[in-house]
């Protein structure tokens, strides 16, 4: 999913499960930071001070297969949650090792990596974790059927597009990125297919199987089901039965996914904050805007910088209100969330990724 979903559609459905405004915002910018937080490594302030935060993503121009990008430490915590063949912990799917990484939506899995992050939501980092966590979690539908992993499982061919015609263009563009005997990582045969939300088509995985993938309908299920996640936060209680999405805020969330058509997803983003603004969903108008790095970003308050990209020679001027600082809670947050998904959840279901 692209910044359309992970940031406006997040908020949306923050708002209708009952978070107010300040709130959903922050999660929302949670959500979509996951796919912004490119920079690793040591913080150094003036006073000697020091502090260590991890990436969750890597930014690509293109979905080449390199390996520096290949690192489990990023791509199965944060976008390709392994499913374990939807087999809840101690049964294994059918097949090998590489069918237990393969990401499925609302695996047992990610109801776990749920129910973890509703049990530890009292850190003061709570919300933050919340929205990292809908991120991945929104991201085992989009990413379904693809592996955080360099396999051939990944491979696609006889990609159709929505007409039911060869999608010519995308072709060319994969046999541009792929050379030799270079494997795929995650969805990288097929680029951003499973990331738009209007998107209806098909393809030939590595396996000879022929899949059919419903984006709209995918993605209005994901965020139903969002939906109800953050009900269950919010009540603090991983188990409660809850009502998801309203029937008619759904219905228009899943109206706006299928017409918005963009292929860059900056202009969809754009779309769906003028819908927010405009008063479309029952929570009423709300201004919205994301601002990753730069003046004004969470990065910016935090530290006083305005880069895109840190050095190591950097030296930041310490303040004590970045203790406080939301950029510092989100770093806190996604090195919470990566180590229960590594070191906790995964090893339940007999993977070791780390």
């Amino acid at each position: 999913m692209q910044i359309d979903f992970h940031h406006a559609v997040t908020y949306a459905v923050a708002r209708l499960a009952g978070f107010n405004h300040k709130k959903a915002d922050l999660i929302a910018y949670c959500a979509q930071y996951v796919d912004d937080a490119t920079n690793a490594g040591l913080i150094h302030f003036n006073n000697g001070a020091m502090y260590k935060r991890i990436s969750s993503a890597h930014k690509m121009l293109d979905y080449r297969n390199l390996e520096g990008l290949a690192n489990h430490q990023v791509w199965i915590p944060f976008h390709f949650l392994p499913g374990n063949g939807g087999e809840p912990a101690g049964k294994n799917p059918e097949g090998s090792f590489i069918d237990k990484i393969i990401c499925r939506p609302n695996s047992p899995i990610a109801q776990d990596m749920v129910r973890a992050c509703i049990e530890q939501q009292g850190a003061s980092y709570g919300l933050h974790r919340l929205g990292i966590t809908m991120h991945v979690f929104a991201d085992t539908w989009a990413h379904q059927g693809f592996a955080g992993v360099n396999h051939e499982v990944n491979d696609a061919d006889d990609i159709l597009d929505p007409n039911g015609k060869p999608a010519k263009k995308l072709m060319e563009r994969i046999t541009s990125f792929f050379v030799g005997e270079a494997l795929p990582l995650g969805h990288g045969a097929v680029l951003s297919y499973p990331d738009r939300p209007y998107l209806k088509w098909s393809y030939t995985n590595g396996r000879g199987e022929k899949i059919i993938r419903d984006n709209p309908a995918d993605f209005i299920e994901a965020a139903d089901e969002m939906c109800k996640v953050m009900q269950r936060f919010l009540l603090k209680d991983a188990d409660a039965e809850v009502e998801g999405l309203p029937e008619k805020d759904k219905s228009k969330l899943a109206t706006t996914l299928r017409t918005i058509k963009f292929d860059d997803g900056a202009k969809r983003h754009e779309k769906w904050l003028q819908a927010i603004e405009s008063g479309r969903f029952s929570f009423g108008p709300e201004t919205l805007s994301y601002i990753p790095k730069g003046k004004a970003s969470w990065k910016h308050k935090a530290l006083g910088t305005t880069k895109w990209v840190d050095q190591d020679k950097d030296v930041h001027r310490y303040r004590k209100a970045f203790l406080k600082s939301d950029w510092k809670f989100f770093h806190d947050a996604l090195q919470a969330h990566r180590f229960a998904v590594l070191h906790d959840i995964l090893p339940r279901y007999g993977i070791c990724a780390a």
